[in-house]
């Protein structure tokens, strides 16, 4: 074959042409760029794209926080969570961080500041919890996959065949994401990343409590049937209730015999018998990091045991003063015992016990005016814990309401072993878990329109934690603890989040047993025992955690007291309380300058 000779055109005058009639259109902001690259876009809107950026590749990347949020992508699948993925993920995130901190705060109005804040803390967790390998223990005794997955018909809330047929297409993806779960347990298996035996000892009952003979007796399917009955026509149930059924069969169940039969045969079996997280590798920088992420403030493993335990001994005090004041002639143990082991003080019948709390969480909410200027729109309610994770849970937990509006928030009461719920203690646990804690806060949170969206789904314990545990102290001044037993159970509350920094730091830095931590507990609050063993596998398997109730709320008690000192006679409880909530969950730190700001801006109004 014989090359042939290219012919050669001069373009460069109609180029030069072209150039002199477009380069004047485009000569100032090229002159621009070229002198400051990065005066293309301002701050705020640098900021403002890049938080959209951020948002919508979260969304993307979870489309079970799409699905909570109520954002229509990715309805019809779950998350992908090979390693190959979270690797990518981690990237991505880091690149983001990168463009973040060249933003300066400063140049951003009061609530993109917030949003910055909340989003370098966001994404600085994320990668954090990368590079400490968590992705490889992805469940423990109270959390999990296996543990959520129920709640799905829940937080998805079908009303339309799509909405269903989207539903069925999540539980057919199940058995995927199981594997992917399996695979990442696997690898924390070679890498000395498990989970401490002694917490995990059921947590393949709580995988099998899916695995049903029937379809139709899944809470898959039966949630699901619940919330067709005002949703679909019968026709319309029919086909969806046979793919239902089908994508129970062959995914859902299939897949929980697959994970239980994982865990008891590869995973309890690899199972470390420390449980300090300072066994795991880099365990001692692991629990540090833990303890600046769930308090958001810099505090020393020692200073927090200290402080619980000058706590534990003021609370004491309190304690016996109410002993002699009901005329208890014993000793602070025995009453104890006492208020342990007396029927009269606990509940005959799941029943009973959730018409209690309904009677208090009524009354507080006739009180909220009285303390607060500004309340949500978005309502509650009440529920049993369910069946397959009561046994291995505490007393009560709060599901948040959907940002958007479209579902409400759920105080959830353990109704399982009613002698280890006592009703001494129901004021102080409703007012934490409702009104004016959690469902309080987090409803008011999801309604602050002048921030990013991503910024009302912040999660800061030391803020959420520390303000519902503030709200157990501010039902004295809504009426409550007026029987002095109901006290005695705020103190009981008090008390045990006190012991949480002792017993948290005593696990996990200073090497304690269990049979330790179990027996401090007794000592230290009127926690009934399964409670207390309920609580300590709770503190060994979640890390610090436990940490940011006690210290969140001495931290928003201490900045109240400053806010009363400096304003004195000005001082306006209801204002207070709202300049907390209105910027959702923030970090301490920022909560303190914020009120600081606030109170300069008071004093300096009334100089005027």
């Amino acid at each position: 074959m014989t090359a042939t000779k290219k012919r050669h055109l001069n373009y460069r005058p109609l180029i030069a042409f072209l150039f002199s009639i477009v380069y004047p259109l485009i000569e100032p902001a090229c002159l621009a760029n070229a002198q400051n690259p990065k005066a293309e876009l301002s701050p705020p809107t640098a900021f403002a794209e890049l938080l959209n950026e951020i948002w919508d590749f979260e969304l993307i990347e979870s489309p079970l926080l799409a699905t909570n949020i109520g954002d229509p992508r990715g309805q019809n699948r779950l998350p992908d969570d090979s390693l190959a993925k979270i690797q990518k993920r981690t990237e991505t995130r880091r690149a983001f961080f990168r463009r973040l901190i060249d933003i300066n705060p400063a140049d951003l109005s009061g609530a993109s500041q917030i949003d910055h804040e909340l989003t370098r803390l966001r994404l600085k967790s994320q990668i954090e919890n990368f590079e400490f390998q968590l992705h490889f223990m992805p469940i423990n005794n109270r959390e999990g996959f296996h543990i959520s997955f129920p709640e799905l018909p829940r937080i998805m809330n079908p009303t339309t065949v799509e909405d269903f047929e989207n539903y069925i297409s999540r539980l057919r993806d199940f058995s995927r994401y199981t594997d992917q779960q399996i695979e990442l347990m696997r690898s924390g298996i070679q890498l000395n990343l498990t989970q401490p035996a002694i917490i995990m000892r059921d947590s393949a009952s709580q995988a099998e409590a899916q695995v049903v003979t029937e379809p139709t007796q899944s809470l898959f399917y039966t949630l699901a049937q619940e919330s067709s009955k005002n949703a679909l026509s019968k026709h319309e149930w029919k086909v969806i209730s046979n793919s239902l059924k089908d994508a129970i069969r062959t995914s859902v169940v299939p897949s929980y015999e697959k994970f239980s039969r994982f865990l008891r045969t590869e995973y309890l079996p690899a199972c470390r018998g420390t449980i300090s997280a300072s066994a795991l590798p880099r365990g001692r920088d692991f629990y540090r990091n833990q303890i600046e992420h769930f308090t958001t403030m810099r505090m020393t493993p020692e200073q927090l045991h200290q402080t619980g335990i000058k706590e534990n001994a003021r609370i004491r005090e309190e304690m016996n003063m109410v002993r002699e004041k009901v005329g208890f002639k014993k000793d602070l143990p025995a009453f104890l015992e006492h208020l342990r082991t007396e029927s009269k003080f606990y509940a005959k019948t799941p029943n009973e016990l959730l018409k209690e709390a309904a009677l208090i969480l009524k009354k507080a909410d006739g009180r909220l005016p009285e303390l607060f200027g500004h309340l949500p729109s978005i309502p509650y309610g009440l529920r049993e814990v369910p069946e397959y994770i009561a046994p291995q849970t505490t007393s009560a937990y709060y599901w948040p309401p959907a940002t958007d509006g479209s579902r409400g928030g759920f105080f959830y009461l353990n109704t399982y072993n009613l002698s280890a719920r006592p009703l001494y203690q129901l004021e102080a646990l409703s007012l934490h878990e409702a009104v004016p804690g959690h469902h309080l806060q987090l409803a008011i949170q999801a309604e602050l329109t002048e921030l990013h969206p991503m910024s009302r789904e912040s999660n800061l314990n030391a803020f959420i934690e520390g303000w519902a545990l503030y709200s157990e102290r501010l039902g004295k001044e809504m009426g409550f603890y007026s029987d002095p037993y109901q006290e005695f159970g705020r103190l009981s509350m008090e008390a045990w989040r006190a012991s949480r920094l002792v017993v948290d730091t005593g696990i996990h830095w200073f090497s304690w047993t269990r049979e330790q931590a179990i027996n401090y507990m007794e000592d230290n609050t009127a926690l009934s025992k399964h409670n207390i063993i309920a609580e300590v596998d709770r503190y060994i398997g979640w890390p610090g955690q436990a940490l940011s109730y006690k210290t969140g709320e001495l931290a928003i008690r201490r900045i109240r007291m400053h806010a009363e000192q400096k304003l004195g006679e000005d001082f306006d409880i209801r204002e207070f309380h709202d300049r907390v909530l209105e910027a959702g969950a923030i970090p301490i730190p920022l909560l303190e300058s914020r009120i600081d700001q606030w109170i300069k801006s008071k004093i300096e109004s009334i100089r005027e």
